[in-house]
């Protein structure tokens, strides 16, 4: 529980008059933050109970208490460590004016914070390849996954279709219904989409960065569109286009797989024209790759991704946080003083980059004193 970021709108905003005493209960944690005050609740995962935002001041000042600490980072994010808990799993922020928060403010016209989760270490940047029906992307992404069979991962797409017959939610898609899926994009939560015989497909931010949990770097086989509307996105990745040696031979290979019509034939090839202008003049892709000869082209993708095939280092050290600590802020570094022993707990967050909709990476942890 906990994953995916939470997004928090007007059914959980109240107000109060000056002089109005708030009362916290034992779960329960305030930040002051200008005009405003976020009580933050919850145990074990700080989104299950949400926040109450008040638009006065009461000057409540945040405090440690059964279940987490809080403080607050440069007037745009309120940083939760949960108490008792491992280093690993204990990183929340709670994001209210940082510029994915004051989009979702002009979308929705309300108050609205969100929730990421802070993770220890970084990930590698995902790999967006695209290229036109018959161009061989496909071939060339089993190429990689055959080479580096632990190295690399697949986002799972949301659809809003059916499921066809053996396939698995979660494994092959994920199904959802269309007032979902369209909600959830309106709240940013995809990075692309895209409307196809009546149903929704697109790869939303939880899936790419489920990938990237488990130590993976994520392949994005998507059209230009997709790619376009990813680099438009936070998501910062490597964009590959493939494209044959000329239109004539990707014709010559669509007719010789013989898996289509003539009608179909001729709308791959309308689409693929489009491609082929998009991806070449539009200063869309990193690196342009022509599939004159697979091989020679397999080596071009592995060479133009910068270090994408070194095995990464995923393995960071997890420390136990105490039942009891406080925290205090030095420049960048959040020092975590338990009153039990001499030991102190840094968190680093010098390198933090991300943030909601998606995780928060790049922070670093480590011990000082005995």
């Amino acid at each position: 529980m906990g994953e995916a970021p939470a997004f928090i709108a007007d059914d959980l905003h109240t107000s109060f008059s000056n002089g109005l005493h708030l009362k916290l209960n034992e779960f329960e944690t305030a930040t002051v933050i200008g005009n405003k005050t976020y009580v933050i609740g919850g145990i074990n995962d700080p989104t299950s109970t949400g926040v109450r935002i008040f638009n006065k001041s009461t000057g409540t000042k945040p405090k440690p208490f059964k279940g987490h600490s809080t403080i607050l980072l440069n007037k745009d994010r309120i940083l939760i460590i949960k108490t008792n808990s491992k280093s690993n799993d204990s990183i929340w922020f709670l994001e209210v004016d940082t510029q994915f928060v004051e989009d979702q403010k002009k979308k929705f016209e309300t108050e609205v914070v969100a929730w990421s989760k802070g993770v220890i270490g970084d990930a590698e940047r995902p790999i967006v390849i695209s290229g036109p029906s018959g161009v061989g992307k496909g071939t060339l992404i089993n190429m990689l996954m055959k080479e580096f069979p632990s190295m690399f991962g697949f986002s799972v797409s949301h659809t809003t279709r059916d499921p066809r017959e053996k396939e698995e939610n979660g494994v092959h898609y994920h199904f959802t219904n269309r007032s979902v899926m369209e909600e959830e994009i309106k709240a940013g939560k995809f990075l692309e989409f895209a409307a196809v015989h009546g149903n929704l497909y697109g790869t939303s931010v939880e899936a790419v960065e489920v990938v990237a949990d488990a130590g993976k770097r994520c392949i994005l086989d998507i059209d230009v569109q997709g790619a376009r509307s990813v680099r438009a996105s936070s998501l910062e990745a490597i964009f590959v286009f493939i494209c044959p040696p000329s239109f004539e031979e990707l014709e010559k290979r669509l007719r010789e797989r013989g898996t289509e019509t003539e009608e179909q034939i001729q709308k791959r090839l309308r689409n693929a024209k489009a491609e082929l202008e998009q991806g070449k003049s539009s200063g869309l892709f990193d690196h342009v790759l022509v599939n004159d000869d697979l091989e020679a082209c397999y080596e071009r993708l592995k060479k133009s991704s910068h270090g994408a095939f070194e095995l990464l280092n995923t393995e960071t050290e997890v420390f136990d946080l105490p039942m009891d600590f406080s925290l205090s802020k030095i420049n960048e570094k959040i020092l975590i003083n338990s009153g039990i022993d001499e030991r102190r707990i840094v968190l680093d967050l010098s390198s933090m980059k991300g943030g909601a909709p998606g995780r928060t990476r790049g922070l670093c942890m480590y011990t000082t004193g005995n």
